[in-house]
């Protein structure tokens, strides 16, 4: 195809240029090419891609992925499993201030990754800490020693994920996730789509002719942030959490270790999951009941595992799984709309309300909560009744006409609330792991969570007393 005058690659300064790109790894290019190809006069990116492409074949550049990764001979001796986790967790404790269950589950998610080929769920490892100062990128940076083809980005565009995913199958280290991940909604969409193998895959126009092209999203992951993750990540996740050390509290420098020892561990963990993998994928763990659904899929590998090994790694894994759990359960509140509805079901059920309630009625109840978020549910002021509306709609509930007495008025009858109350708030905790908790949405929109949906808005109105506030929780 003949190029415009503009388009045209010709002159020697942009020629050295495109050399230098050509040496880039493509995740460095990937961030740059747009404004590169602006900078060289160049008004279509696809011309540069095709001209770095081109040098890189001309220069005979080494493999970018060998470069990323260098290659890995496995241990010469067998590995025995329970060992070896033993092993990886003492490493952990040498580095990081961490409850046990942290440890567990970091030394299982580091072994599932070099196993990612045999498995059908693909569980985010999500680091947060409340503060800055506990660990988060120590602990990133230690994973990334011990992890399957580590790549860190401390920042990265929806196109490179996906880009980098298809072309080198990499464990993706994101460090610093708050600063960058709360409002991008198409990169949260990539890293969830890549939580099952059956639907980690995106589709993208590609060249001249934007021909439709499926790219690979399935990898391991790890996202590092202060704060806590969207509901959507939240829910695909194992959950690492970390705290601040205390003075009497000693660890070892991470960039102080010896390099042989990371180096060894992995030469064993790629033994050890070489040898294992064949008969680990026939395993189908039993998972426990307490758990929901999605954290029974997130925990499934990383059980499998576990069971594999045998010994007192098949407790250790499950009271590891139970206990990060419980802890995001009693951590995590409810969403706005089950919150509400579980107000609601109190109401009908302890006070003369049997039958229906006014909206009035029900609005005056609610504002007299003062251990709820109704009474200062917006930048000080009471939730209103259109509001309260909005919350149930997704719940099909709406507001409807009743005779009390001789007048009309607008209320709820209990009836049209039995259904929610079945589903959302007796006894069934699954959506209070999927939805987020309550917080003020820094975008000022004011949104309810949807029913039997995997993905939901951030909710936007005033914390209640068993939620940190806004000015503590930063959601990404």
């Amino acid at each position: 195809m003949k190029l415009s005058a503009q388009e045209k690659i010709s002159d020697s300064e942009t020629k050295e240029r495109i050399k230098q790109l050509a040496r880039l790894d493509i995740i460095e290019y990937e961030k740059i090419r747009t404004q590169e190809a602006k900078n060289l006069g160049i008004s279509r990116i696809s011309v540069l891609d095709k001209e770095v492409e081109a040098v890189r074949k001309s220069l005979k550049t080494p493999n970018p992925s060998n470069e990323m990764f260098p290659i890995i001979e496995p241990f010469t001796e067998k590995v025995n499993g329970e060992m070896l986790l033993d092993e990886i967790c003492t490493t952990i404790r040498r580095f990081i201030i961490c409850d046990n269950e942290t440890v567990h589950a970091t030394a299982l998610w580091i072994i599932f990754t070099w196993l990612i080929d045999i498995m059908k769920v693909a569980p985010i490892a999500t680091i947060t800490a409340p503060e800055m100062q506990c660990g988060k990128t120590q602990l990133l940076s230690l994973i990334g020693r011990l992890a399957h083809r580590p790549l860190l980005a401390s920042n990265i565009t929806p196109a490179a994920i996906f880009r980098v995913i298809e072309a080198h199958k990499p464990t993706l280290l994101i460090d610093e996730a708050d600063s960058f991940l709360r409002e991008k909604e198409e990169l949260r969409g990539i890293i969830n789509s890549g939580h099952t193998r059956q639907s980690a895959y995106v589709i993208r126009t590609v060249g001249e002719e934007h021909e439709a092209m499926q790219f690979s999203t399935w990898g391991a992951k790890v996202i590092c942030g202060i704060g806590k993750p969207s509901a959507t990540i939240l829910d695909r996740s194992i959950i690492l959490e970390l705290r601040r050390k205390l003075p009497h509290e000693k660890i070892e420098r991470l960039r102080h270790a010896e390099e042989d020892t990371f180096m060894t561990l992995q030469k064993k963990i790629m033994r050890f999951t070489n040898d294992a993998k064949d008969e680990m994928q026939k395993l189908r763990p039993s998972l426990p009941e307490s758990l929901s659904d999605r954290e029974q899929d997130n925990w499934e590998p990383l059980l499998m595992i576990a069971d594999y090994i045998g010994g007192k790694w098949a407790s250790i894994a499950r009271e590891t799984a139970i206990n990060i759990s419980n802890t995001k359960d009693k951590t995590e509140s409810k969403s706005a709309g089950v919150l509400l509805l579980t107000d609601i079901q109190d109401v009908f059920s302890s006070s003369s309300y049997k039958i229906k309630i006014t909206t009035e009625e029900l609005l005056n109840t609610l504002h007299e909560m003062e251990d709820r978020p109704w009474p200062e549910w917006h930048k000080g002021q009471p939730i209103t009744a259109r509001k309260i509306a909005t919350l149930l709609k997704p719940y099909g509930i709406t507001p409807k006409k009743m005779r009390m007495g001789s007048l009309t008025i607008r209320g709820y009858e209990k009836n049209q609330f039995e259904d929610a109350f079945s589903r959302y708030t007796e006894g069934t905790t699954e959506q209070d792991s999927i939805y987020p908790a309550l917080k003020q949405n820094v975008s000022g929109t004011i949104t309810a969570p949807v029913p039997d949906q995997e993905q939901t808005n951030t909710l936007k109105n005033k914390d209640c007393s068993t939620v940190p506030s806004q000015e503590d929780i930063i959601e990404w």
